[in-house]
């Protein structure tokens, strides 16, 4: 990390009518440095961005860049002061090509007639390119390109317009995991060049892989900065939350029967191998291991979207036949799934649509739908999980991750599961939204329903967990009773990476 700031937000005050959104905020930034923006959902993060960008201005405060005050009045003056945002909602020009939205507003022209200079402008782009060393062709028509590229065409608009500020929004939400590397190698380029990066994440993992120094904001406040190497997850947690993460998952405690809820006996498939395991009603069992160790092909399985060579099923003692999601439903199995945008939701849909969907058929008489029934359920589930909204007609697209989240388990919620998969349920949720869904998981395990759940973080796993299943190359090679035995993350990473407890081989 190189010194000098290059921006101070200084006693940053915004009001919104009676919502105060920012509260005396102060943020600085140095040179060379990629730093994290870390909030819950309403934390002001995004309200901090638009006063950056130029789209609001703030009621209060000052904005220095290298040292001079200025006033951001529109996003053209943020511009012309280096400052570039990279909002998660992208901007491109989807049938305009890669050069033409390097260089929308500001093309190279030839005189004296003022015609656009085509050449010239692909090859400046080219050059561009190949200096951030982005995977792009100049002359692609960018609604061709995926979300990553298209984050590399405003990466590129920015650099051709000498933005030293560079601030990315929640980057990597709609990308792959090599499509997230490539992203970090950019930002490493960037940085490199001696340029900033302000990168808004809730994403731990990311915090500590790429930032250098981490500002947490609660509030509207400004609550401290950190640097990632002398920080870590549970008190950057803490610091937005207001309380130690520990108290977030509740106190584990089993109250369920040894009535077996499901049974799973030698499932196989191409990515699974002889995985048998039991369920209990009121149980959390949980599933650990690495990406690719078969977790969610097991829960995709079990619930009928995959089909399996070997293996039965029994749920509740008797033998099931479960070939089809519709099978798995009649059998009181629902499945909230890793993707929940992509899998999950009908996110042109409104919260009505896409919470009744499973239980449509019980409130159609003949030809007509039960408005009042349907509502009483919609209002129901809405309460219960809180999501928040503008109302139950609001399109599911239009909510945040975690009220999605919600969305997708009220879904399942209104068939009266006796047994519920979650795969990955908070991912990319705020903390505050983690919590809530924490508080519903130990809620429904104490009302005796069977909850199988899956999670790549392994703080929930030990936290919420009454037994966990860790797996290997698509086997159980592991299982711990959190009663019986002690849960610690070393122990669970030794098992999954086909070591034993000790760290030798298995």
């Amino acid at each position: 990390m190189a010194g000098g700031d290059v921006l101070e937000m200084i006693n940053i005050d915004k009001r919104f009518g009676g919502i105060h959104a920012l509260r005396g905020f102060n943020f600085s930034c140095a040179a060379g440095e990629v730093h994290v923006l870390m909030g819950e959902n309403g934390a002001g993060k995004s309200t901090l961005l638009n006063i950056l960008g130029g789209i609001y201005q703030s009621d209060g405060g000052e904005i220095r860049i290298n040292g001079k005050a200025v006033q951001i009045t529109n996003p053209i003056v943020a511009r012309d002061n280096g400052i570039a945002i990279i909002h998660q909602e992208l901007s491109v020009c989807k049938n305009m090509t890669v050069a033409e939205n390097v260089f929308r507003g500001a093309f190279p022209v030839k005189p004296p007639f003022s015609f656009v200079d085509y050449p010239r402008m692909i090859q400046d782009t080219q050059d561009l390119i190949d200096a951030a060393r982005l995977n792009l062709d100049p002359e692609a028509k960018v609604g061709r390109l995926s979300i990553a590229q298209q984050q590399m065409v405003e990466i590129a608009s920015a650099i051709s317009k000498n933005a030293n500020i560079v601030v990315m929004d929640e980057p990597t939400a709609s990308l792959t995991r090599h499509e997230v590397e490539s992203l970090f190698e950019i930002i490493e380029n960037l940085i490199q060049e001696n340029r900033t990066v302000i990168y808004v994440s809730h994403r731990m993992e990311e915090t500590f892989r790429i930032g250098d120094r981490v500002t947490v904001m609660r509030d509207g406040t400004y609550v401290g900065t950190k640097r990632t190497d002398e920080t870590t997850t549970d008190e950057l947690v803490a610091m937005m939350v207001g309380r130690d993460i520990r108290d977030a998952y509740g106190t584990r405690t089993f109250t369920g029967t040894k009535e077996k809820a499901l049974e799973v006996r030698n499932f196989s498939n191409a990515k699974l191998k002889n995985v048998s395991f039991d369920l209990y009603k009121g149980e959390i069992l949980g599933f650990s291991g690495l990406v690719g160790a078969g977790r969610t092909e097991l829960a995709r399985a079990i619930f009928g979207l995959d089909p399996r060579t070997e293996g039965t099923i029994k749920v509740e003692g008797k033998r099931a036949v479960i070939n089809t999601p519709a099978d798995a439903i009649r059998y009181r199995i629902g499945l909230v799934p890793e993707d929940r945008k992509g899998a999950g939701l009908v996110l042109n849909q409104s919260i009505s649509f896409n919470l009744t969907i499973g239980v449509l058929k019980s409130f159609i008489h003949g030809i007509r739908v039960d408005s009042n029934q349907e509502n009483a359920i919609v209002d129901r589930y809405r309460n219960i999980l809180s999501i928040k909204s503008s109302g139950p007609d609001q399109k599911c697209k239009e909510l945040s991750g975690g009220n999605q989240q919600k969305v997708v388990l009220s879904k399942w919620m209104a068939i009266d599961p006796e047994i519920l998969i979650l795969d990955e349920p908070t991912r990319g949720i705020d903390v505050g939204a983690k919590k809530e869904i924490y508080d519903l998981i130990n809620r429904l395990s104490a009302q005796g329903l069977a909850i199988l759940f899956i999670s790549s973080d392994l703080p929930e796993i030990i936290h919420l967990s009454h037994r966990v299943m860790i797996m290997c190359d698509g086997e159980i090679v592991k299982e711990i009773d959190a009663e019986q035995e002690e849960l610690t993350q070393i122990k669970i990473m030794n098992y999954a990476i086909g070591r034993d407890e000790d760290g030798g081989n298995g």
